[in-house]
């Protein structure tokens, strides 16, 4: 069971003397006794076996047991020799060790087991709780970084970039977007946001504050020993219940009223940068969604943003100057400024996306010619070629003529001659929002062309200067499903800015179209949903009860960051709204942004969009729950390739190398 009896038979032999020392778990010190004895035995000893206790057994690590053996006729004589085993227990060791001594040698007769290498040495391993509280403590940085941009009263904060440029703003995702982060629960954080501005456009800060709280609150469950699968059942518990307490506090509005429609935008851009203008932002943002809406049935309507809504910033002039136009604008000229007109009523419009200007082959194309006559032929064909493309475009009498690709000399004439304005090399986008605006239908082929193609819902084509450029304005559109924002404004960061905040007005405009219902602002709906979770967390049964009334106690993350960016007395205004809101009533009573008071939310019309504060709930808790369940984190980078073990780039000799060249012998 211990050690190989013909090793240890072999070892007998050569000595006299055996000193045998065990290291052994407790369990395992009778066989070895009773082994060690049969062994000598079986050498024809007599034996005799005398243990000497200095307490009780479980209590000495070492013991000492004496062995007296009668060795030898010739040596009958002496006193016999003692043959010492010492047994040790040490629990810590990770094998079994058996050491047989004799003289100076030594022999190791068991077989430790050596650790296993499945890591390679490059990579790094970290697991248990020091992921957690590395984790929770990149999520808290992450979340200071922006606390002080929540609330009307924030603070701006100013970027850097490699490059020189500078960013000033407080929307959470432009200045996390903006920061380099090494640490992999802190970038995970980032993604939060601006999955939250992708989604909704509104919320970015708020996300972030209330995930890195949810994480805060968690980190003195994590030391207690809970298990994260825990707290995370208790977060979705948590989740669940404060959404149906949204659900029960929202309120229903008409999304074509423009006055409650105006008030909401408001009140949520009513924290950014350009509040200072008053409704302006808020006029164009409604302006410019209620243009692009379309009806998709059921009395839904969809707005797409991002294809149909243009924001062109030209810098100069004030920013009061800025409009929404019922129709498009984009930065070009005609192809021929003094043939052609500038200025259109009522203009009928062919868009294109097919070149006006003879084929050019794929690449090289070489056209061996043998009489003179036929290289005037070969121009004369390409002539006629763009000539009959013309006269196709021609018969639908348009007055501009739009392609995305090149259009030639020779077709300029021809269309100028006909009193045609042509544009040329739009971007595709751009076609796509004048076709939306004025009714017209983009074609391929000019020999495919029909009547229903041309565009008549323009009601004015006019191309203008500002400051330094050209601008072509296709205007007073009859329905427009496209538009254009033009913003003015004294610098490009400022109208950075103003194009960053007139995104979310936008979102949120589109949000309340999309679901016209509102929750109250300030801090409110958070410490109706805190309260009503502090309630339900005394029925619920088990270790989960803890977790939850601390994700209750963390939706006051909120206010409280809104009350500490007011300067006001934040214990005093927490202790004040928490005794309001005690038994889930006052469910609209929440803080001031401005002053700091208490106030009711509608009577000041501070209101959020339902979709934003769901929206926000469910990525924060839902991420927190992510970063929770992480126990380990494999970090390592990958070797670089050995030399001569990839595919190697061909090596391109230069007119230098061609000097230096060795003379090859013949």
């Amino acid at each position: 069971m211990l050690c190989n009896v013909a090793l240890l038979q072999r070892l007998l032999r050569l000595s006299k003397l055996v000193i045998v020392q065990a290291i052994v778990k407790g369990g395992m010190l009778v066989p070895t006794f009773s082994f060690l004895c049969m062994v000598l035995r079986l050498r024809g000893f007599s034996s005799s076996i005398h243990l000497h206790f200095g307490g009780k057994l479980a209590s000495i690590p070492t013991l000492s047991l004496t062995l007296s053996t009668s060795l030898n006729s010739d040596l009958a004589l002496l006193p016999p020799p003692p043959t010492t085993v010492a047994a040790t227990t040490d629990s810590t060791l990770p094998g079994l060790l058996q050491l047989i001594s004799f003289g100076k040698t030594s022999v190791n007769l068991g077989i430790m087991h050596a650790p296993v290498l499945v890591l390679k040495d490059s990579l790094k391993r970290e697991s248990g709780t020091k992921v957690h509280h590395a984790n929770i403590q990149a999520s808290k940085a992450v979340a200071d970084i922006i606390r002080t941009t929540l609330g009307p009263r924030s603070m701006l904060k100013m970027l850097l970039d490699a490059s020189g440029g500078i960013v000033v703003t407080n929307d959470g995702n432009a200045i996390l977007r903006e920061i380099d982060i090494a640490h992999p629960a802190a970038k995970s954080m980032i993604e939060l946001s601006r999955t939250q501005d992708e989604e909704v456009g509104d919320g970015t800060t708020s996300v972030i504050i209330l995930a890195g709280e949810m994480l805060h609150v968690a980190e003195a469950f994590i030391e207690k020993n809970y298990h994260p699968t825990v707290i995370c059942r208790a977060y979705n518990k948590a989740l669940e219940d404060a959404i149906a307490v949204l659900d029960k506090i929202a309120m229903a509005i008409d999304p074509h009223d423009r006055a409650t429609l105006l008030g909401l935008v408001k009140s949520c851009i009513g924290t950014k940068f350009t509040s200072q203008f008053g409704d302006l932002i808020a006029d164009l943002a409604i302006d410019a969604t209620t243009t692009v809406g379309v009806d998709i049935g059921q009395g839904l309507r969809d707005v797409d943003i991002k294809n149909y809504i243009k924001v062109e910033k030209v810098p100069g002039g004030q920013l009061e100057d800025s409009r929404v136009l019922k129709g498009v604008m984009f930065n070009k000229d005609v192809v021929a400024p003094g043939k052609m007109r500038r200025k259109i009523v009522n203009p009928r419009i062919i868009l294109l996306d097919s070149p006006l200007e003879y084929k050019k082959g794929e690449n090289q194309t070489n056209a061996e010619l043998l009489r003179e006559e036929d290289w005037n032929l070969l121009l004369k064909m390409e002539e006629e070629y763009i000539e009959e493309i013309c006269m196709q475009i021609l018969k639908f009498k348009p007055d501009l003529v739009i392609t995305e690709k090149g259009l030639s000399d020779l077709a300029c004439h021809y269309l100028s001659k006909h009193g045609v304005s042509a544009i040329r090399r739009l971007r595709k986008t751009d076609n796509n929002r004048i076709a939306k605006a004025c009714g017209a239908v983009i074609v391929n082929r000019p020999d495919e062309l029909q009547e229903s193609d041309v565009g008549t819902g323009a009601g004015l084509f006019e191309v203008k200067k500002i400051g330094d450029e050209f601008f072509a304005f296709i205007v007073d559109c009859k329905d427009p499903k496209a538009c254009t924002v033009l913003l003015r404004g004294a610098s490009k960061d400022l109208l950075n800015e103003v194009e960053r905040n007139l995104q979310d007005a936008m979102s949120v405009a589109r949000n309340i179209i999309k679901n016209p219902k509102l929750v109250p602002g300030g801090g409110a709906t958070e410490l109706t949903v805190s309260a009503t979770l502090k309630q339900k967390s005394s029925s619920i049964e088990g270790i989960e009860k803890w977790p939850y009334e601390a994700a209750a106690i963390a939706f006051e993350a909120i206010p409280r960051t809104l009350a500490q960016n007011c300067g006001v007395n934040v214990i005093r205004t927490m202790t004040a709204l928490q005794g309001k809101h005690a038994n889930g009533e006052n469910a609209w009573v929440g803080i001031d942004g401005n002053t700091g008071a208490i106030t009711d939310m509608k009577e000041g019309k501070i209101w959020d969009a339902y979709n934003v504060k769901a929206q926000t709930f469910k990525t924060a808790i839902e991420a927190a729950c992510m970063l929770l369940r992480i126990d380990d984190i494999v970090s390592g980078i990958k070797k670089k390739q050995a030399p001569g073990a990839g595919p190697q780039k061909p090596k391109v000799e230069t007119e230098a190398d061609a000097d230096g060249e060795q003379i090859l012998p013949d």
